[in-house]
Order: structure tokens, then C-alpha cells, then sequence
């Protein structure tokens, strides 16, 4: 069951092709199977062991899917992490997850100073030889050893979410979840075909790397896109350069950067562009259409429930506008009211998930995963309504904003402000009122605008209580790095 079988299977399909690409740099699936079985013994000569935890801090890079296959090959727990949090952050998680080991590279060493005195911190050394930690390549002259037999719910990768409130959790991904998550992709979001390429882009810690599962199973080379920011001009080209068939996975905000790069290139090799990690309005959408074609897909999942809960291509999105698709089969999905209780077509409610993809639990922490997986389905903490099969997600729970004791859900109003051909971006609040109770605050993207203009637009398009009683302009929105709105930021603002 361990899911490293599926670089096994890719490098049968694929042995001599090209398995993983970032610029000069290239190799092979034959040579790419070795160097893992290599790590993974190279890893198992430090001392580390079946169920340990390893935290990945690491931008984009070749080394970081190395990393994760020698993990699972291991039967280790790899620990992704964003590589832009501040030490204090992975701190939290490393003390957390009782991590047996930290991977770092030049741009993330400094996270690594103040661990406790068992964190034994591994290095992947840049022009400094001096620089403390063990030397990547030394790991790779110890000799393979044998897969270890992992166990289906062994956990394989521990999710941290973005704790955009509170402390983030980790939610324990088992090699069933990420089974179950593969087997997903192939069925219901695109079959992978012999010669397939994925650019990746967005964070590898983050559904990038989930989605490296599918592609390699079926033995697609996967190219990731060099440097530490995100380049629209640069992406383009390398779908030029590599005659890329799969976005492997794009924030809407990643998308929307595209669009004004793309006319007048070569891009006839695409066939999919999957885009998830937050809403996609619908002008956006139709905007992405008209420059890519309908190859837009998609996707709704959270780390709870990787990649997976809901589905859509560009076509059902133009016949269904709003909606975030239909669920994956190998999950089921319901509206449920405060109680748990099935609510019909049409009425809003919490948004719960059960299959074999949803996660094990939260790790260390009994009372969230109790609190999560009530009656054995997936809370997702989202608010949303069916509607013939199709899910239309209104909100996260706990951004519902209750004015004069009537319920206005944020993405309703950012839907109406983004009608606006001056708005770039919009995000919309509840703040404290004495009289109302909540007011709305909304914060946009939008030069030249001004409050009473935004207020009005909305006041001719929606009900006058879900109007902002304020707007704020901003230059720019607080995002995570996979474009997700910081909406907490907003709120201390």
C-alpha cells in the first residue's frame, strides 16, 4: 500500500523519458527511482525510522520531490511546509508534529537556530561549504534498500493548515487518503495520457505536490518552474519550451496573472489548467476562457480532504455559474444544518465530506479531530448549498456576517464589487457595530475609485443590507502563498 509504488509504476511506463525538469536541469525516471531508493536508506543510515516525522522546508525545487518519494519510501512521515513562514512558525510546527528531522536549503537555514537539541537538521548545501548540516548528496551514496511495507493508514504526509486562525493543525494524510486521492484524479478530474507534461508552479507543499501522485503513477515528466516568485511571462514560455499538456495546479490569483501575458503565444499543447486553494469568480473564469479555451478545471478540496471534494470542467462552469462542481466519486457530500441534519436542494448549510480520502485525524489533538469528524463526516467548516448535484460554496462559517440579524455572506458582495470594470481584487469583512451588530467592511483593489461610487454600485445590484458600509482601498490584498485571501490580517487591521 506504500503510495511509492507509483514512481515504481511511472518509471515501468516511462523508464528512459524524462522524469522531473527545472531549467538545465533534468532526469530521468529510471535514474530518478534510484536516487530515491538511495535517499530513502541514506535517511534510514541517520537514524530515522518507520512513523518519524521529517519537515520539508524548501522552496520549488527537484530535491523537494526527491524528499518526498524517499519519505514514503521509508515509511516516513514527510512534513511539507511552506518555505515562506517566519522561524517562530515552523518552530510551532517542528515542536508540534515531534518532527525527528528538518530539511532546509540556503534560503530557509535560518528557521533551523533554535530547535530543540533532537532535531537533527539536514542541509542542502548552496556555494558555502562550510555551511552546517549533512551534505545532500552524501545521503545518496548509501546503498538501496528495500521498500518498506507501509501499512494503509500509516500516516505518509502531514498537512499543515494555513492557519489563517489560531494555530495551524496538521491533518494526517494516510497512503490510503493519498491513494484514494489519486485514484480521483485519474477517474474524474483528467486521465493522464502517454507523453504528458505537468508545470508546476504554485508551492509543491501544497497541492502541487499532491498532484505529483497522478503524474508520475502514469509516468508524465514533470517540469517545476525555476526561481522564487511566480513569473507569468516566465510560466507562458515554459509551456512554449516544453509543449506543457497539464497546469498542474494554479491559485485563481496565479491565473488571473496570466491572462494579460497569454495572447499571441503557442499554447495550443494545453489540455488542462486546474485551478483550486480559493473562489474563482465567475468574470475570471469566463476571462480565462476566452484567452485558454475550456480546458479550466476546477477543484475543491481542503488539506482535510486533499484535492478532493468537488470537481467541475469549463463547460458544466458556463452552464452552472457559481458552483464548484460536482462531488468526486469517491466521496459523498451533503448540506448539513447546526444539528447534522440533511437539509434540502437549495437551503444553505455546513458543507460535510466522508470517503476514503478524508484525512485520519489532526495530529496530537483529540478534541479538533473529534470536533472535525463528528459522526464520522468531514466538517469542512465552508457554507454552501446543492443544487441538481452541483455544490455552490458561499463562505467559510466563521466569516458569515450576521447584520441587523440578517446573514450576508461575504462572496455574495465580493462577487457584486468584482462587476465593477475598476475592481482588481475585492475582499469583504464583518466588523463590530453598536447598532447593527456587524457592519460590513469591504477592502478593494481599485485606483481611482472612490467609497461612495463602490457603495452605490453595489446598492444597484444586490439588497440594500448587503451593501458595505465601508469600503477601504488598499493597494494590495494579504495572501498566503497559494493566493488565498488572509482575511485574519484584514480583521487586525
Amino acid at each position: 500500500m506504500n503510495v511509492a509504488h507509483y514512481l515504481e509504476s511511472g518509471a515501468a511506463k516511462a523508464q528512459d523519458e524524462v522524469a522531473l525538469s527545472q531549467g538545465k536541469w533534468s532526469i530521468t525516471y529510471s535514474t530518478l527511482t534510484e536516487r530515491v531508493a538511495r535517499l530513502s536508506s541514506g535517511l534510514a543510515d541517520l537514524g530515522l525510522r518507520r512513523g518519524d516525522r521529517v519537515v520539508l522546508l524548501l522552496p520549488n525545487r527537484p530535491e523537494l520531490v526527491e524528499l518526498l518519494w524517499a519519505a514514503f519510501r521509508g515509511g516516513l512521515v514527510a512534513v511539507p511546509v511552506n518555505w515562506h513562514l517566519h522561524p517562530d512558525e515552523v518552530d510551532y510546527i517542528v515542536r508540534d508534529c515531534e518532527a525527528s528531522a528538518l530539511i532546509v536549503s540556503d534560503e530557509t537555514e535560518a528557521a533551523s537556530s533554535d530547535l530543540p537539541g533532537h532535531v537533527r537538521v539536514l542541509r542542502i548545501r548552496g556555494d558555502d561549504p562550510a555551511a552546517p548540516g549533512a551534505d545532500y548528496e552524501s545521503l545518496l551514496r548509501a546503498e538501496p534498500g528495500p521498500m518498506v511495507a507501509a501499512a494503509p493508514d500509516d500516516p505518509a504526509w502531514l498537512f499543515y493548515t494555513s492557519g489563517t486562525t489560531g494555530k495551524p493543525k496538521g491533518a494526517v494524510l494516510t497512503h490510503r487518503n493519498l491513494a484514494a486521492m489519486t485514484t480521483a484524479y485519474h477517474e474524474d478530474l483528467d486521465p493522464v495520457a502517454e507523453g504528458s507534461v505537468y508545470l508546476h508552479a504554485a508551492p509543491l507543499t501544497h497541492g502541487s505536490g499532491l498532484y505529483l501522485l497522478p503524474a508520475t503513477a502514469h509516468g508524465a515528466t514533470n517540469v517545476i518552474a525555476p526561481g522564487l516568485r511566480f513569473s507569468p511571462a516566465g510560466y507562458l514560455e515554459l509551456i512554449e519550451q516544453h509543449r506543457v499538456t497539464h497546469g498542474a495546479f494554479l491559485s485563481p490569483t496565479m491565473l488571473k496573472r496570466l491572462l494579460g501575458e497569454a495572447r499571441g503565444r503557442t499554447l495550443s499543447s494545453l489540455r488542462s489548467i486546474v485551478v483550486g486553494g480559493a473562489p474563482l469568480y465567475r468574470q475570471d473564469l469566463r476571462a480565462a476562457i476566452d484567452v485558454f479555451g475550456p480546458i479550466i478545471v476546477q477543484m475543491y478540496g481542503q488539506g482535510e480532504s486533499p484535492m478532493t471534494i468537488t470537481v467541475m470542467q469549463a463547460g458544466e462552469a458556463l452552464e452552472h455559474p457559481g458552483s464548484c462542481g460536482r462531488p468526486f466519486g469517491v466521496v459523498e457530500v451533503r448540506v448539513a444544518d447546526e444539528h447534522g441534519r440533511t437539509l434540502p436542494d437549495g437551503a444553505s448549510g455546513e458543507i460535510l465530506v466522508r470517503g476514503e480520502v478524508v484525512m485520519r485525524g489532526y495530529w496530537n489533538n483529540r478534541e479538533a479531530t473529534a470536533d472535525a469528524l463528528a459522526d464520522g463526516w468531514l466538517h469542512t467548516g465552508d457554507i454552501g448549498h446543492l443544487d441538481k448535484g452541483y455544490l455552490y460554496l458561499t463562505d467559510r462559517a466563521k466569516d458569515v456576517i450576521i447584520t441587523g440579524g440578517s446573514n450576508v455572506y461575504p462572496r455574495e458582495v465580493e462577487e457584486v464589487l468584482l462587476t465593477h470594470p475598476e475592481v482588481r481584487e475585492a475582499a469583504v469583512i464583518g466588523v463590530p457595530d453598536p447598532e447593527w451588530g456587524e457592519s460590513i467592511r469591504a477592502y478593494v483593489v481599485a485606483p481611482g475609485l472612490d467609497q461612495q461610487q463602490l457603495i452605490e454600485h453595489c446598492r444597484a445590484r444586490a439588497a440594500s443590507f448587503k451593501k458595505p458600509r465601508e469600503v477601504v482601498f488598499v493597494d494590495e490584498l494579504p495572501k498566503n502563498a497559494t493566493g488565498k485571501i488572509l482575511k485574519r490580517q484584514l480583521r487586525e487591521l
